[in-house]
């Protein structure tokens, strides 16, 4: 269960998508001047040097963030996630990758939280090293599907939760479901983002067809595969299910898509900006 390491994977397409999303929502958070708590169930290490020989290995983010690198023609709707590499990277050399409690952490107020999850013993212990010393942060060493119930709900009725496992067991994809029923039942106004890959296309209808089953609402559906699928190549493409998006997500993320399939995708690849549970009526 701790060998996944994201640090082979830092900067590839699922991370550009996954963060690209997270920023959105963190960005849209901040219009209101109310407290806020973000909650990571599993943080990873916080960042991630991109010459380092775990993202070597297999250079994933040479067809992720680095094609979309120094561009000159992106949209308006990715100045927010730019702007944030670009602070992590000032002398437009891409050398580092933030993960999500990076970006964050740039992003949250000094009045917000961040409560972040790592069970894996290195990337836990790094993860201080990055945040322990930033007040606003609470770090725990232990599954963060585990610990995402008991913060629930936060004393500020605001927040953000990115729940993204590995899914290297195959309950993941219904463990995953099963706990987000859970916490939306105990807090149903927050905004939820599962993210998800596609390793095998079946389960990804059959985790949208458990989350329809769970009778939540207005849940938003963003995937994004620079490869077509198919069942012996890996990980083709990923996405992410949003409950409670911002009104504005849908649209920026259809403005956004077409440009990354252009900048990062194969011509056989495909990308969805889906409802799949309409929105609650008020």
């Amino acid at each position: 269960m701790l060998s996944y390491r994201h640090a082979f994977h830092a900067g590839n397409h699922a991370d550009v998508l996954k963060h690209l999303l997270l920023v959105l929502t963190l960005d849209y958070y901040q219009r209101k001047d109310k407290p806020l708590w973000y909650i990571d169930t599993h943080a990873g290490c916080g960042l991630y040097p991109l010459n380092s020989a775990e993202a070597q290995k297999n250079r994933e983010f040479a067809q992720g963030v680095q094609a979309m690198w120094n561009v000159s023609d992106c949209p308006d709707t990715l100045s927010p996630y730019l702007e944030l590499l670009q602070q992590l990277n000032p002398d437009r050399r891409l050398q580092q990758y933030p993960g999500s409690p990076w970006l964050a952490a740039k992003l949250l107020r000094p009045k917000d939280q961040l409560h972040l999850f790592e069970l894996h013993p290195a990337d836990f212990n790094a993860l201080e090293k990055l945040l322990g010393q930033d007040k606003r942060t609470r770090t725990s060493k232990q599954d963060g599907l585990q610990g995402l119930l008991r913060l629930l709900p936060p004393i500020t009725r605001r927040a953000v939760i990115l729940i993204d496992p590995s899914y290297e067991l195959k309950n993941d994809y219904t463990a995953t479901v099963t706990v987000l029923r859970q916490a939306y039942q105990r807090f149903a106004t927050g905004t939820y983002l599962l993210w998800y890959p596609v390793i095998m296309r079946q389960r990804v209808r059959q985790m949208t067809l458990d989350l329809q089953k769970t009778g939540i609402p207005d849940i938003l559906q963003v995937e994004f595969c620079p490869h077509p699928d198919s069942n012996g190549m890996g990980m083709t493409g990923s996405g992410v299910f949003i409950i409670n998006p911002s009104w504005l997500l849908a649209d920026q993320m259809r403005t956004i898509l077409p440009w990354l399939q252009a900048h990062m995708g194969h011509s056989s690849g495909q990308f969805t900006v889906m409802q799949i549970t309409p929105e609650q009526k008020t």
